[in-house]
């Protein structure tokens, strides 16, 4: 892990306070949680998110998709992704009140009046070796279906784990839904490419961010996609006032 004191120049104060929230235990013998920055900034601004934090309303923010929405391979709801970005966006902006609602697995329904949905997907389709060929036009439907909330939307593509990655359809459907994704001008976080940095930049086994079942995540890497995404979220919905520089950063979860 790099110093605390390159940390505190690369990431801001709200974001570095963030790294507290985790137990003293869990900090001890944890990897370090890092992500370049062409991940922590998202594509497009997410502007009627920036618009509701300007005016310090209350934000509502859903997360749908599949198990690992859920929060499956955590050891208890808290430790979900979306329990802990709540955390983390509270952290990012304290002046307003933020709940993310876990819609995962039988949920994906979406609120009448969300301010952000996160839509996790693609997963489940590549476990049970559908083909990714007519996906793009159920992304599409989805998306059309969330715009009419009015809400801001990022799409979150499939975790780089061993039970994904041993299916020949893994690697078409990351494209397919970055294709997407940029042909229907929304964001994206590329959830795969962050784990896989972990696995192939960072040298971590996948015991240290896959839980046992070689399909979902564990308590550190929920936690460390809650970071990395919290602060794309925080970055995209402040620009142009703040923007990434080049490099990557440790964001020690």
């Amino acid at each position: 892990m790099q110093p605390l004191s390159f940390v505190r120049s690369r990431v801001t104060p709200l974001a570095l306070a963030a790294i507290f929230l985790l137990p003293a235990a869990a900090r001890a013998d944890a990897p370090a949680c890092q992500a370049s920055d062409d991940v922590l900034r998202l594509a497009a601004p997410l502007s009627h998110l920036s618009q509701k934090l300007s005016g310090g309303e209350p934000i509502t923010i859903v997360a749908i998709g599949s198990s690992s929405t859920q929060g499956a391979g955590a050891s208890s709801p808290a430790a979900s992704y979306p329990s802990r970005l709540e955390a983390e966006l509270k952290t990012h902006f304290p002046r307003n009140r933020i709940t993310v609602i876990n819609r995962g697995v039988g949920g994906e329904e979406v609120p009448a009046r969300p301010d952000l949905v996160l839509w996790q997907l693609g997963t489940n389709s590549v476990i049970r070796g559908h083909s990714s060929v007519g996906h793009g036009d159920m992304i599409r439907t989805g998306l059309k279906k969330i715009r009419a909330t009015g809400a801001d939307i990022v799409l979150i593509d499939p975790q780089y784990a061993p039970k994904v990655i041993a299916k020949p359809e893994a690697g078409k459907m990351v494209e397919l839904i970055a294709a997407t994704a940029k042909a229907e001008n929304v964001d994206l976080f590329r959830r795969f490419a962050v784990m896989k940095r972990w696995y192939d930049a960072d040298h971590m086994s996948f015991d240290s961010f896959v839980s046992p079942d070689g399909l979902h995540m564990n308590d550190w890497s929920y936690a460390c996609m809650a970071k990395v995404l919290g602060l794309a979220i925080a970055e995209a919905a402040r620009r142009p006032v703040m923007s990434a520089t080049a490099g990557s950063r440790n964001l020690a979860p």
